[in-house]
């Protein structure tokens, strides 16, 4: 195999340099938007300009349709604290793909009067006025009125309570509150554990961000306690500088102990009461939601993630009921933004529906069915006070995958029918409360995402400050194959028909992800790919979302076999309806699992791909966590053959093909161990490659600088490992 000699040189700046200095058009845009109680208020995240990486804190009076600057952390730190992190707080930010400067996350009470955020560790409280001035004041410092609260160490996860006397946060480990005078008491806390924080798997897997819940009284607190003794420790070295210590993670690989996570209600006066959880049958914590007059719902899940069991809680002895109960033999989905109680009592879950004309995901309320067979519904995003009474706020697709949008589910016991409330085309999301509707709309037809918010037919539009991309990308959306593969398809500016190109698969592919949306977002690196001379082609392989439970779930136990079938099936669909697809010269290209189809598809396919850059890529399943991996593996213990047949370290003497490989030294997600172990395998099966490692940089793709400069590197090794010119 020839592998040419990596060229890369300072090519004039272009759209690699705009997206690094914008992150992405993402600089100066609404983010983080959140909606009060009664909707009079509207919160959320913006930095001053399209370069300006630091967020301030922002709110939209709904009534006047006035923005107002709540607080810019600038007026509060020096410039060094605007990106310093606490230790707690970089975790938590990593599991939520979260790379800002300022004001990263924040918390509100439910009346919108008391916010809380942490900047490098220190704890600050805003006061907002009751009544806001009816134009904006232009205040630099913010309309609140801000105070840095003393602590007993770093802060981080701070969270007023629902009444607004009390202000919860965490600090090494523990967790305290301070009181309507000042007074900081330790609610939880000792040696060796972690109170009131997500554990790894949760946040990282199951999309549980928080470890602790205010009661709606303010009274009380349910925490969880983290015990990871038992969990492996790994160690990540800054290899750059050997005269540091590495940083030691715990880490539940496929196959080991979890964390022990256990729940106590635990009251402001110093007593507690523990919940009788099975942690031996249930060790997964997935979710907790209070009653808004009554106790929380605990919802578990067993290990091999096929049983889930929504517990209510008594809050005196702490006993638990079995509410309801979810099963599947491949894998339980729990809709995000479930279990929710309505007005009436009831509780709100997501499940399957499987009728003769095909199943899909739906929601029911105590066992009643809430939405019809024709929507998809993949996320429940709030509640709000409708002319005809309530209605839940949804996210769903109907035949259409690609498109996502916002729909109304009336709570009317008669049964009246979805709303869809987002008209146009698009990527869609919602928010609400009271009588207000926030949604977040991205299309094709339009830059980044508008945040619009409805109240009582008045419209107000959030004011973005991002920079607009250079171009406007058009890919070609087409199902293909009797699967009903979504595909997508962009070809160079001004491409004329005739002339051959070769082809650049870019992918993700992973299990719960989706890369062929209306969103124009999703378009604009690979735009920037085909205008360097290539067709690119993305597929949604079976294990990818917005089609069907069945169509998600056929990956169970067999992910390389069932979706490298799809990519190539695809593949060669798309070839006979673009007859301008070189087929001769392929590569692809994916990070984190799209970096492992990747590698896959060269080590098991290099008959169809003829180079790949394989980026932060899974090598082997028993090396990666334990909650994503048994999900669709089982149990290494009793699937010894599975992980076996699905562990690429085993293929490395069958590479034939070039073969970028790119890891961030610092993944504590996927550990640079898999990049390192294959390169090895590969050396000693003389199987040349390259490697590129990236000093400081985690499982998030690179940002700034290096984002540039790593998308020319790539583009110049896809170039010569394809034998295309520049000028193609």
């Amino acid at each position: 195999m020839d592998i040419p000699e990596p060229a890369f040189r300072h090519a004039p700046a272009g759209y690699p340099r705009l997206t690094a200095v914008t992150c992405g058009f993402q600089h100066g845009a609404p983010h983080a938007v959140t909606c009060v109680a009664d909707g009079a208020r509207v919160f959320f995240l913006r930095s001053s300009g399209p370069t300006d990486p630091v967020e301030s804190l922002w709110l939209l009076d709904v009534l006047t349709g006035v923005e107002h600057l709540v607080a810019d952390p600038r007026h509060l730190v020096d410039e060094q604290a605007l990106t310093a992190l606490t230790e707690e707080e970089r975790f938590l930010r990593e599991r939520m793909r979260l790379r800002v400067a300022g004001i990263g996350r924040y918390a509100v009470d439910p009346a919108g009067r008391v916010a809380a955020f942490t900047l490098a560790g220190r704890l600050f409280r805003v006061e907002i006025p009751q009544e806001l001035p009816s134009r904006s004041t232009g205040r630099s410092e913010g309309i609140g009125t801000v105070t840095e609260l003393p602590t007993v160490g770093p802060a981080f996860d701070p969270r007023p309570d629902p009444t607004g006397r009390h202000l919860a946060y965490l600090t090494s480990g523990t967790l305290r509150v301070i009181d309507e005078t000042g007074q900081d008491e330790l609610l939880a806390g000792e040696d060796g554990i972690r109170w009131a924080m997500p554990d790894f798997l949760a946040a990282e897997e199951f999309g549980r961000y928080q470890g602790y819940w205010w009661a709606p009284d303010g009274d009380r607190i349910l925490a969880t306690r983290v015990d990871d003794s038992l969990v492996p420790r790994h160690h990540l070295g800054d290899l750059t500088d050997p005269t540091q210590p590495p940083r030691v993670v715990s880490y539940t690989r496929a196959g080991t102990p979890t964390p022990i996570v256990t729940l106590h209600l635990l009251h402001l006066d110093g007593s507690w009461v523990d919940v009788r959880l099975d942690r031996e049958t249930y060790p997964y914590l997935l979710n907790v939601a209070w009653a808004p007059n009554g106790g929380p719902l605990v919802c578990v899940m067993r290990r091999n993630q096929q049983h889930v069991q929504i517990l209510s809680v008594d809050q005196v002895t702490g006993e638990t009921q079995v509410h309801a109960e979810l099963a599947d033999r491949r894998w339980v989905h729990l809709m995000p933004g479930t279990p929710r109680f309505l007005p009436d009592g009831r509780v709100v879950l997501g499940g399957e529906l499987h009728t003769d004309a095909g199943e899909t995901r739906c929601l029911f309320a105590d066992g009643s069915l809430l939405t019809p067979a024709s929507l998809y519904v993949r996320e429940v995003c709030g509640q709000i006070d409708t002319d005809d009474g309530p209605a839940l706020v949804v996210t769903a697709s109907e035949a259409e995958p690609s498109e996502r949008h916002v729909y109304l589910i009336p709570l009317d016991p008669r049964g009246a029918d979805p709303i869809r409330v987002t008209p146009t085309s698009g990527w869609h999301t919602g928010l609400g409360a009271g009588r207000t509707l926030v949604v977040g709309s991205a299309s094709l037809e339009h830059p980044g995402v508008v945040w619009s918010v409805h109240r009582d037919g008045h419209t107000t539009t959030l004011t973005s400050l991002a920079a607009e991309p250079p171009y406007a990308p058009r890919p070609a959306l087409v199902r293909v194959t009797d699967r009903g593969l979504p595909t997508a398809v962009l070809y160079p500016s001004g491409h004329v028909a005739g002339r051959k190109l070769p082809v650049l698969v870019d992918i993700y592919g992973g299990p719960g992800g989706q890369e062929v949306i209306a969103a124009r977002s999703a378009w604009l690196d690979r735009q920037w790919w085909a205008d360097q001379g290539f067709a690119v082609v993305v597929i949604d392989n079976r294990g990818t979302v917005g089609i069907s439970p069945g169509y998600e779930k056929a990956v169970y136990r067999r992910l390389w076999d069932t979706i490298l079938a799809d990519q190539v099936d695809g593949l060669v669909a798309l070839a006979e309806k673009h007859p301008d697809f070189d087929t001769q010269r392929v590569a692809i290209r994916g990070w984190s699992f799209g970096g492992s189809l990747a590698l896959a598809a060269v080590l098991r396919r290099p008959d169809i791909y003829h180079a790949a850059v394989a980026g932060a890529p899974v090598v082997s399943w028993e090396l990666y966590d334990a909650a994503y991996s048994e999900r669709y593996l089982g149990h290494p213990a009793d699937n010894a053959e599975v992980y076996a047949h699905h562990d690429l370290l085993a293929d490395a003497a069958n590479l034939s093909r070039p073969l970028l490989l790119t890891h961030g030294l610092a993944d504590d997600n996927v550990l640079p161990a898999h990049t390192l172990r294959l390169s090895a395998a590969l050396l000693a099966a003389g199987r040349p490659h390259l490697v590129l490692p990236l000093p400081y940089e985690t499982h998030l793709a690179p940002l700034g600088p290096l984002r540039e400069h790593l998308l020319r590197f790539e583009l110049d090794f896809v170039r010569r490992a394809l034998g295309v010119s520049q000028a193609a």
